[in-house]
C-alpha cells in the first residue's frame, strides 16, 4: 500500500474512534440525566406523601379543636370541672353595621361632654415646652 492509502485508513480509524467516544459520552450523559430525573421524581413523591400526611394531621387537629369548642362540649367541661360558667349565648359574634371608628368617637365625645372622667391610664398629656 502506498502512503496515501495508509493516511486515509488512519484518518478513517481516528474518525471512527472519535465518533465512538463521542457517542459513548452522549449515551453516558443520557443515562446519568435519566438517573437524576428518576431520583428527583422519587424525592417529589416522598415530599407529596409527607405533605398529604401533614394535611391529614392538620385536618384531624382542626376537627378535634372544633369538637372541643362546640357549646355541648363546653357545657360538659363546665359540669365536669364544676366551674359554674354561664353557657354561651347565640349569637356569640355580633356584627356592627356602621363605622366602628365613628361610633367609638361619638361615644367618647358624649362621655366627655357629660363630664365623666376618662378611664385611668387612658389620658395622655403633652406639654409643648417639654416640661412635666
Amino acid at each position: 500500500m502506498n502512503k496515501s492509502a495508509h493516511a486515509f485508513v488512519n484518518q478513517l480509524l481516528i474518525g471512527t474512534l472519535v465518533m465512538i467516544c463521542f457517542s459513548g459520552s452522549l449515551g453516558l450523559g443520557t443515562v446519568w440525566l435519566r438517573q437524576q430525573i428518576s431520583l428527583e421524581a422519587n424525592r417529589n413523591k416522598q415530599l407529596e406523601a409527607q405533605l398529604a400526611e401533614v394535611n391529614r394531621h392538620l385536618d384531624e387537629t382542626t376537627a378535634a379543636i372544633a369538637a372541643e369548642q362546640s357549646p355541648d362540649a363546653l357545657l360538659r367541661r363546665d359540669a365536669a370541672w364544676h366551674l359554674g360558667l354561664v353557657p354561651p349565648r347565640e349569637p356569640q359574634v355580633m356584627r356592627v353595621a356602621d363605622d366602628v371608628e365613628q361610633r367609638l368617637t361619638a361615644k367618647n365625645r358624649a362621655r366627655l361632654f357629660a363630664g365623666e372622667e376618662p378611664p385611668s391610664g387612658a389620658a395622655v398629656v403633652f406639654h409643648m415646652e417639654g416640661g412635666r
